[in-house]
């Protein structure tokens, strides 16, 4: 054959260009479908874990009724680690000023599980308008709130201590609509004898300007020394105005009852809890903690019969003798 002969030399036949590009095409589309089927299988892999671990995690034991009540945040700030998966239910304390509430939130603190986080809501810019009050329990329930009561990771139970007085009432209705929608559980706290409750905010009052205690002002004590200098003011109360006060505060708070019926809570009387410290128990039982012994370093400041808490007492007895609210005047519904 000739050495520069066009015709091709015995062998196999090279395979026409059509057929070239068909077999690339099929090799490139096994490749794309192998690639594919691992992404996808990847995927499913991961999608399953993150199923696992809902439903580990939306399982807690809870009666179903509750399980509303029942959360799994996931903080901003940290991380819960290996309690990302404990439960955690959300809780407010509502009450009034000198109506044991401070107490009652340092028993609730000496809970392992329990973090109550005080009066948030004492500061103005926190409850300018609902949308700063929501903003505010936003994060506070995302457990991104650090306070002294935090606890760890694994806290089962997260609140905090709301005045009526503190924007409560003023956005009754978008915030009853907040907590159902939220799952919080209401503790109400007030007292039953609306008169001591006077009585202790007017010497409340007084210390805030006189400061008794070595120049400081102190609402709530430690010792028993430092309750006796406080008890020792004795206030004189506007008589021509204690039966319209005592008649408005207990109207605010069945106007709050009647606001917040709707919700998942519990009424409680700071002379009940006095009287009978099972109280405590239902309370937590009430927020799914591990009922415990509850303490508290506070001290009571006003001890005394009532007779010795006023200054102008036989006007006051006088003013309330033959009124729906004589009950108050005899002390028989509190304890010590």
């Amino acid at each position: 054959m000739h050495p520069y002969s066009l015709k091709s030399s015995k062998g196999a036949p090279f395979p026409p260009r059509p057929i070239l590009v068909f077999l690339i095409a099929i090799f490139g589309f096994y490749v794309c479908y192998i690639s594919f089927s691992q992404i996808t299988l990847e995927n499913r892999n991961e999608n399953s874990i993150e199923v696992q671990e809902k439903v580990l995690c939306r399982n807690p034991y809870a009666p179903h009724e509750e399980l509303r009540y029942v959360h799994f945040p996931k903080p901003e700030s940290y991380s819960r680690g290996e309690c990302s998966c404990n439960p955690v239910r959300f809780f407010v304390i509502v009450s009034m000023q000198r109506s044991g509430s401070g107490w009652f939130e340092t028993l609730l603190n000496s809970h392992p599980n329990i973090s109550s986080n005080g009066e948030i809501f004492n500061r103005w810019d926190r409850r300018e308008n609902i949308s700063s009050i929501v903003h505010t329990l936003d994060k506070l329930y995302n457990l991104d709130w650090f306070t002294s009561a935090a606890k760890n990771e694994c806290t089962a139970a997260f609140g905090l201590k709301w005045m009526l007085n503190q924007g409560f009432m003023d956005h009754h209705d978008d915030i009853a609509s907040y907590l159902n929608k939220k799952g919080v559980s209401v503790i109400f706290l007030f007292r039953r004898n609306t008169l001591r409750r006077l009585i202790s905010v007017l010497a409340n009052d007084y210390d805030r300007d006189a400061r008794q205690l070595n120049g400081t002002h102190k609402s709530h004590v430690h010792s028993k020394e430092e309750a006796e200098i406080l008890a020792k003011f004795k206030p004189v109360l506007d008589v021509s105005n204690l039966i319209p006060n005592i008649r408005n505060a207990e109207k605010y708070i069945r106007d709050c009852l009647n606001h917040f019926n709707a919700t998942r809570h519990m009424i409680l009387y700071y002379e009940d809890i006095i009287r009978n410290r099972n109280e405590l128990y239902q309370v937590q039982e009430f927020l799914g903690v591990p009922v415990r012994k509850l303490v508290s370093r506070q001290v009571k400041i006003h001890t005394s019969p009532l007779p010795d808490l006023v200054r102008n007492w036989d006007d006051v007895s006088n003013k309330l003798n033959g009124s729906q609210y004589a009950h108050f005047l005899d002390g028989a519904d509190y304890v010590r």
